[in-house]
């Protein structure tokens, strides 16, 4: 759910509403109450520590590497050639 936020909030209150964005909130503008704009993160930076993802996958099984090749090969279409 997008915060609804004033032109005035906007100005005075910028470096929250930047570190919102950074955390993936989004923000519907207004003026005299009548929304105009929307503000949105374009992107996610996340970083997760190597020590955590190292634990999520220690039980997972291997990957055989070249099977994975072989299904790659079988079901993506692997052509150069541009579509249409």
């Amino acid at each position: 759910m997008s915060e609804l936020i004033s032109q005035r909030e906007l100005r005075n209150d910028s470096g929250r509403i930047m570190r919102a964005l950074d955390e993936g909130h989004s923000f519907v503008l207004t003026r005299h109450s009548v929304p105009v704009g929307e503000l949105r993160p374009l992107r996610r930076l996340r970083l997760v520590d190597s020590r955590l993802v190292s634990e999520v996958f220690r039980g997972a099984p291997a990957v055989d590497a070249d099977r994975f090749k072989r299904d790659l090969d079988a079901y993506a279409d692997q052509e150069m050639e541009p579509r249409g």
